[in-house]
């Protein structure tokens, strides 16, 4: 009989991952510490609240020669419920604000988007080649390469804003539809709202995972960053839910913080998911350690007799 030969479906990382969960989430965690992530977590969140305005409201202006503006705005309101828990109303009033004046501030709110945005992407960068360090990379990007990436994450961001929104007006023309079969008759509206969650899922996926394949100096195998999106976006959508329960039955910011209520929650919130995005690209960081120790060990060790 001839022999068969098998191949492993999974590396012999990913089956000690998945034998050891714990014990690899809190070896994440203690070079996460050793990395300060929470501090680079904070300086990416406060330069990334200064731009998010102006680049929302600058998205509105350029979009809405493509889409009803109401449709954007209501499209924005959704998403940005996910990003800043209970303050999506605030951030919209402002935004209806300032597109009252457009044509006074908008090249103001152009050069802010592009002066805050590009701190806060340099601050990512930095952040990367801190948690990525055990790449030990030689070449660092070109200058011209790091000055334009946040301006190409931008449009991207645009293009993504865009598309999302219509999509969201084509699922909510199916929302008032209904089906007809055999006499029987469903509603479509909670299949599409599942639709709607399910594709601001997706586009938050493919941004994290987008950011961990471009971010870090050298290369990152798609798996690896596609493992580290779908992680950070599971564990946000769980804090996000209990940040709105909490914002929603138990905070008293409004009494602590009066009227900057809306500027600290925001920033607290935004704190929580930069250090998300952070952690994400460590458990992609120590995978990839712990198969350069698989591959050391496996150098190393005396060859069979």
């Amino acid at each position: 009989m001839p022999p068969s030969f098998s191949m492993p479906v999974l590396s012999a990382s990913t089956q000690q991952v998945l034998r050891h969960p714990a014990a690899f989430a809190l070896r994440a965690l203690h070079s996460f510490g050793r990395n300060q992530g929470l501090l680079l977590a904070a300086a990416i969140a406060y330069y990334a609240l200064l731009s998010v305005v102006p680049l929302l409201i600058l998205s509105v202006i350029a979009l809405s020669h493509l889409v009803e503006e109401a449709e954007l705005l209501a499209t924005i309101g959704r998403y940005l419920e996910w990003l800043v828990p209970s303050q999506s109303h605030a951030f919209l009033a402002e935004i209806s604000k300032f597109m009252e004046q457009r044509a006074a501030v908008g090249a103001v709110l152009l050069l802010t988007m592009l002066f805050f945005s590009s701190l806060a992407f340099s601050v990512l960068e930095k952040a990367m080649a801190v948690i990525f360090a055990h790449r030990n990379a030689r070449g660092q990007r070109h200058f011209l390469t790091s000055a334009l990436l946040p301006y190409c994450f931008v449009l991207m961001l645009g293009v993504a804003l865009l598309g999302v929104t219509i999509v969201s007006i084509a699922l909510e023309a199916i929302a008032g539809a209904n089906l007809h079969f055999f006499g029987w008759e469903w509603s479509l509206r909670g299949l599409a709202g599942s639709l709607v969650h399910l594709v601001g899922l997706g586009a938050e996926v493919c941004i994290l995972t987008a950011i961990y394949l471009i971010m870090p100096v050298g290369r990152v195998r798609l798996r690896h960053a596609l493992f580290g999106g779908c992680t950070a976006t599971l564990i946000w959508e769980v804090i996000r839910h209990i940040l709105v329960w909490f914002f929603t039955t138990l905070s008293k910011a409004s009494v602590v913080y009066g009227p900057l209520a809306t500027a600290v929650v925001a920033m607290f919130s935004m704190e929580i998911a930069a250090t998300l995005l952070l952690f994400g690209a460590q458990l992609i960081a120590e995978y990839e350690c712990l198969g350069r120790e698989r591959a050391a060990a496996a150098a190393t060790a005396p060859a069979a007799i």
